[in-house]
């Protein structure tokens, strides 16, 4: 697979606090510690010549509803050629911890319209990252009803707008046959940093850079 990202781009990461991890939101060239940064630093230390830009705009407790509300300033306004998305956690676990739901038809419609602001709006490429929940603690088994149905959706979505597609929820539960859940995320919903790793090595192989 040839590499898809060309010289000088700018690739934009949005989403919650899998893609904050732990940024400065005071300084726009903070990457965070997650796979955001190991993304940037791998494409730039196998391509330094591309001057390829990376920002990070994830927000931590972001859902579908928050994306769309600040998508005119911390997408478009900042004229990507990139867009990354990993959205869709907090869409599930509001229902778990704050009985707020949102059902999968409401998170079908925001998530199309923020991407048909992508389309109408900026000649960006889109790739999209399914959110995923892992078996730990046992708690979390029982979300499967609920985010599953938002994977499909995102699977969905990929396709509609020819977006490229990184399977996170398949990466662990493959990860899961090897290492016990724990070992990728202590909380089954914020990666390890092997966890981030698992992210950033398939989104490189998906981008072609690996």
């Amino acid at each position: 697979m040839s590499l898809l990202i060309n010289e000088g781009e700018l690739v934009l990461f949005q989403g919650d606090s899998i893609t904050d991890a732990g940024r400065s939101h005071d300084n726009n060239d903070d990457l965070g510690l997650g796979y955001a940064n190991i993304i940037a630093a791998w494409f730039s230390a196998l391509y330094p010549e591309k001057k390829v830009s990376f920002i990070n705009r994830g927000i931590g407790g972001n859902t579908v509803e928050h994306l769309q509300a600040r998508w005119k300033t911390d997408c478009l306004e900042l004229k990507p050629s990139w867009v990354s998305i990993l959205i869709g956690i907090n869409d599930c676990w509001r229902r778990y911890d704050s009985n707020n739901p949102t059902s999968a038809d409401k998170f079908e419609n925001i998530y199309r319209d923020i991407l048909t602001q992508i389309k109408e709006n900026l000649n960006a490429k889109i790739i999209l990252c399914e959110p995923f929940v892992l078996p730990y603690p046992e708690e979390r088994k029982k979300w499967r009803e609920d985010l599953d149905p938002k994977i499909q959706v995102v699977r969905n979505l990929a396709m509609e707008f020819n977006a490229l597609f990184v399977p996170c929820d398949g990466l662990f539960a493959q990860g899961c046959t090897k290492r016990d859940p724990a070992f990728w995320s202590n909380d089954g919903v914020h990666p390890s940093q092997a966890g981030h790793a698992l992210i950033a090595q398939m989104w490189l192989k998906t981008m072609g850079v690996l």
